[in-house]
């Protein structure tokens, strides 16, 4: 592309300092993603985020999180009806307008580039977001409003119109806007950018690129017609591939199941095999309050829970890139440094917070953060869930490099001398630490699948003579207290059933993982009385579970207001009631959970009970997670039932 041309850059830009919060209903969006990074797409066809390169890169677009920090909307001028779908088998999306005078659809994409092999999905990513609008029906004027805010945001960026679309500069990058359109500048809007309008009828079609270099690099020419159309193509049949490949799941719900895999899938960094909890920021757990997180990083915990899903809802391939990330991630630390919770997609380790105080945020949830100071807590969960998804995968796993049998084996030392320490917590309170009963329940899960992979292990590693057998007594001994002090001390007489941690009558959704993960038969009366009463004290008006009761007393955590309840949760008791044998109750509780995915199937990580809006970073990993197990248990329970 030939540089040089109109700035549009204005003076009503460079005072731009954001201020006016989002307020797009979080439900309204849909996911694009190239396994590098992602996108929102609200119902008007308007891209409120998209971080390049990464899915913790700087946004280009924010006005997710402030209604000034930048969007790009293609969309006809006049008033209309929407509908929208995903290609089938694919993360494209399709949006049609319906206008008093015409239908036009537009679909939109991140291109993955091509993928001979479907397990490579996304390695050749071209960084490039793909829109093409075509009219199906009569006539209607369309609108392209181009307004990017590299950086969060915080400076104005500068716009070069160029042949064949907009180049702009800043310290995050070269992006290149591809367009058929002229555009005409807007250095007097807020924030600056350039519009264009044309009128389609039927037959008609236009399409745009927007594509990202780094800083350095020289503006790419901008994309033909024919090479965008080539870059959805093998979009389309790339994610068709991988799709083609991994749906084995044949039960109830199969299309749901399988599209949160593919969506599990879209969460995923394709170069080195991490997974986001959520491809956002700052979405807040309680309107206009102060829980608001970065999710945009591997947490251990969320990372394999999305195995042990894909496990279920795709296939087992992608197992040992999981595997290697979390090693190399892990043994890179500093010396004597404990395994953190979390990671950066690239294997960082630092992950501090800062505030962007610059933004609104969305509904005026205040403070925008980036980065996530949970890193460094305590939480002594991890171990069991790294170990427990290594052992569904043990298989698969033959084949991998000595040093992960080195990693796994210290993974179960460290769960047997640590279990009786106190920690955060899965719920990462930032209130004291404690003696969380589903911290010990993983340090037990941690040690039982160490023990079942001890001969593996110590094969792999050509450990001495009995050395295994030796460490796996060990374990043996440490597992027996545990399973000692949780049914001692993390029952409770007075709320009849397991609770949030040692010595408290506080309930706690966790425990319902006491017969997910295999710790009790989920017909053991203590179980039962579990799933009572978290059924009983822990949902809403709508049947949706709560983590735990947010607020003062014994259960704070450390935070002020309340919180929406967990998807996450509603599907652990769905899961524990088709365990019991309750398969009714389990359809009923999926069933009322399922209802909240938005009308693209995407879930958020929680509702809010007084309105069924969604709260909380979105789409969840975790939500989808929990989705893809109940439906699997309910149809093992089904099975069972009937005598399959």
């Amino acid at each position: 592309m030939r540089r040089g041309g109109l700035a549009c850059q204005g003076a009503a830009a460079a005072r731009w300092r954001g201020g006016q919060m989002a307020d797009t209903p979080i439900e309204d969006y849909g996911l694009l993603s190239d396994r590098h990074s992602a996108a929102l797409v609200d119902r008007d066809g308007s891209v409120d985020w998209l971080c390049f390169p990464r899915f913790d890169s700087d946004a280009v677009f924010g006005a997710l999180l402030d209604a000034h920090a930048g969007n790009w909307a293609i969309r006809p001028t006049a008033p209309a009806r929407t509908e929208r779908r995903y290609v089938p088998g694919t993360m494209a999306l399709c949006t049609e307008f319906t206008t008093p005078t015409g239908i036009v659809a537009l679909t939109d994409a991140l291109a993955t580039g091509s993928a001979d092999d479907p397990h490579a999905l996304g390695a050749h990513a071209p960084h490039v977001l793909v829109r093409h609008v075509r009219c199906d029906a009569g006539e209607s004027e369309v609108t392209v409003d181009f307004r990017p805010r590299p950086g969060y945001g915080l400076g104005p960026p500068g716009l070069i119109l160029s042949e064949g679309g907009i180049v702009t500069r800043s310290a995050d990058g070269v992006l290149v806007l591809s367009s058929p359109l002229p555009l005409a500048p807007q250095p007097g809007a807020e924030p600056a950018g350039a519009l264009a309008r044309t009128t389609l009828r039927e037959g008609d079609e236009l399409w745009f690129g927007l594509g990202w270099d780094p800083p350095t690099a020289e503006p790419r020419d901008a994309y033909s017609a024919d090479e965008l159309a080539e870059l959805m193509n093998r979009t389309l049949e790339s994610w068709r591939a991988w799709s083609r490949l991994h749906e084995r799941y044949r039960g109830p719900w199969s299309a749901l199941v399988h599209h949160s895999g593919r969506v599990l899938q879209a969460l995923t960094y394709q170069p080195t095999g991490a997974i986001v909890a959520a491809p956002t920021t700052s979405l807040p757990e309680t309107p206009g309050g102060a829980r608001n997180w970065d999710y945009r990083y591997a947490w251990v915990r969320d990372a394999a829970f999305t195995m042990d899903a894909l496990w279920v809802a795709a296939c087992t391939d992608e197992g040992e890139q999981f595997f290697t990330f979390m090693t190399e991630a892990a043994t890179g630390a500093p010396s004597g440094e404990q395994l953190q919770i979390m990671y950066g997609i690239g294997g960082e380790h630092n992950l501090d917070e800062r505030q962007l105080d610059h933004l609104a945020g969305w509904g005026g949830a205040r403070p925008v953060r980036v980065g996530n100071d949970a890193w460094s807590q305590p939480q002594l969960d991890v171990y069991g869930e790294l170990l427990d998804t290594a052992a569904r995968f043990a298989d698969q796993l033959a084949g991998a490099a000595p040093a992960l049998g080195t990693f796994l084996l210290g993974l179960a030392d460290a769960a047997a001398e640590a279990w009786d320490r106190p920690d955060h917590g899965i719920w990462e309170v930032r209130g004291e630490p404690r003696h969380f009963l589903y911290s010990k329940l993983m340090c037990w899960v941690a040690l039982d699948r160490a023990i079942a992979l001890a001969d593996r292990l110590g094969d792999r590693l050509g450990d001495r003579p009995g050395g295994t057998e030796e460490r796996a007594a060990g374990w043996r001994r440490s597992a027996d207290e545990i399973r000692a002090a949780i049914e001692e001390r993390g029952w409770s007489e007075r709320a009849g059933a397991f609770t949030q941690s040692f010595g408290s009558d506080v309930l706690d959704a966790s425990a319902l993982m006491l017969p997910i993960t295999g710790f009790l038969p989920g017909d053991d009366p203590r179980v039962l009385a579990t799933v009572d009463a978290v059924s009983r004290d822990l949902t809403d008006r709508r049947g949706l579970v709560r983590r735990y009761r947010t607020g003062s007393g014994e259960g704070a955590d450390g935070l002020a207001g309340e919180e929406g309840s967990f998807l996450l949760c509603t599907f652990w008791l769905s899961q524990a009631q088709a365990m019991a044998g309750r398969t009714d109750e389990a359809r009923d509780t999926f069933e009322r959970a399922a209802s909240h995915a938005n009308d693209l199937a995407l879930l958020a990580e929680q509702v809010a009970p007084d309105s069924g809006r969604m709260l909380g970073n979105f789409p969840q990993a975790f939500s989808h997670i929990g989705l893809v197990n109940a439906a699997s248990q309910i149809a093992r329970a089904e099975r069972h039932a009937s005598g399959g």
